[in-house]
């Protein structure tokens, strides 16, 4: 089956597809990796809010950054509300009531998810790196993965 020209050999030859993509597969993988270990740690801090200054809290300004990037592909701070004219409400106004047992649930089935993501990540990562045949390929991959976010933010 190996005899036939181009394309047809693709779709004929199963090891020969199934080596290409395992390589289409590792190369994808070493790019988007460093994205989705962002998306991953950022969404994980936005569950609980923990982007947003509020009661006192006020977060690291590279969390309130990589939030921005995350909801708005910008690596600054969010603006500044204006305060809002009236009159000035009391403490025990401004609190929101409690979230409901299933919605916090959620959240943290959803930070487990995303602490899953990203050991799966690493791991895919480390086993992309050390199995990979052209290691200096692999690597640039990796560095374009990681820096072309990063020029398209600050561009």
């Amino acid at each position: 089956m190996t005899d036939q020209p181009g394309a047809m050999a693709f779709f004929s030859d199963r090891p020969l597809r199934m080596r290409w993509l395992r390589k289409a597969h590792e190369y994808l993988g070493l790019f988007i990796a460093p994205t989705l270990l962002m998306f991953a740690c950022t969404g994980a801090l936005q569950l609980f809010g923990l982007h947003e200054a509020e009661d006192g809290y006020r977060p690291a300004p590279v969390i309130e950054k990589l939030a921005q990037v995350h909801i708005h592909q910008q690596f600054a701070l969010k603006p500044q509300r204006p305060a809002a004219p009236g009159p000035v409400r009391a403490e025990s106004e401004r609190k929101e009531p409690a979230a409901p047992l299933g919605q916090t649930a959620l959240k943290w089935v959803f930070l487990v998810t995303a602490l899953g993501i990203v050991v799966s990540t690493c791991l895919g990562l480390w086993m992309g790196l050390t199995r990979i045949k052209n290691r200096a390929a692999g690597l640039a991959v990796l560095l374009a993965g990681a820096g072309l976010p990063v020029l398209m933010v600050l561009l």
